[in-house]
């Protein structure tokens, strides 16, 4: 059983976060920390120009208000939203935050990383700890 978990949240058309949550309840010791993270990719310059002046703010606000609303149904648990890019950001938090599982939803892939979805692959590559993959 696992003591500090890292479930790494997309928030898009076909997230499977529920099933990640539960599996990483499954895998947890009773005392684990479970760490729900959100990471929000940097937006280009050139696209921000386009968007309302708030709207990173809000976006921001929104996603961090739904995290904490899946972590307060885990015991110990804590949600967290950081910028930067996604399978790197994953990496380093896991690292930096001494976490020796990290369960990851996979997308439906591309043809050019056809087994599994390009952040999941980049985070089974390169992580220091395990990692559970979800299909």
């Amino acid at each position: 059983m696992y003591k500090n978990i890292l479930v790494p949240i997309a928030f898009d058309s076909d997230s499977k976060s529920k099933k990640a949550i539960e599996v990483a309840r499954a895998l947890a010791s009773p005392e684990a920390q479970i760490t729900l993270l959100h990471v929000m990719e940097h937006v280009p310059g050139y696209a921000a120009t386009y968007m309302p002046p708030d709207y990173l703010v809000q976006s921001r606000a929104a996603v961090e208000k739904e995290l904490q609303g899946m972590a307060a149904d885990l015991p110990k648990g804590k949600g967290l939203v950081v910028e930067g890019h996604s399978g790197r950001t994953i990496l380093e938090y896991a690292k930096e935050n001494g976490h020796d599982l990290i369960v990851i939803a996979s997308h439906q892939p591309a043809m050019s990383d056809y087994l599994l979805g390009s952040t999941a692959t980049l985070v089974v590559r390169h992580a220091h700890c395990a990692v559970h993959v979800l299909r």
